[in-house]
């Protein structure tokens, strides 16, 4: 299993999630009320689901392709910590992330 810690903009806890390792960090995102949107439903066709790695955890996560790279290229606020919650599968134990200051999900409008 998975401690995952969701950070508000702010950096104040926002809520704490258990998952199994291996499950995408998009999904449990949604699943627990995080402001990620995910436009392109985890095709990595977009950069909605922007997120900001601790920087504790950033290694410990499978390095980022260069299409994932080029999609954070379009986003906003990004950080050397920053990926796409769509391209990470939880890892063994503990994973903290930030939301940007422009996480925002349309689909509760």
């Amino acid at each position: 299993m998975t401690l995952v810690r969701f950070l508000r903009p702010d950096g104040r806890l926002d809520c704490e999630v258990e998952a199994p390792a291996g499950t995408n960090l998009l999904d449990v995102a949604q699943a627990h009320g995080q402001a990620l949107e995910g436009a392109c439903e985890g095709q990595m066709a977009c950069s909605t689901c922007h997120v900001i790695v601790a920087l504790a955890d950033f290694d410990r996560l499978r390095r980022a392709s260069e299409d994932e790279d080029d999609l954070l290229d379009l986003a906003v606020g990004v950080t050397r910590t920053s990926r796409l919650a769509c391209q990470i599968a939880l890892p063994e134990g503990e994973l903290t992330v930030r939301m940007p200051p422009s996480s925002h999900d349309w689909r509760r409008d």
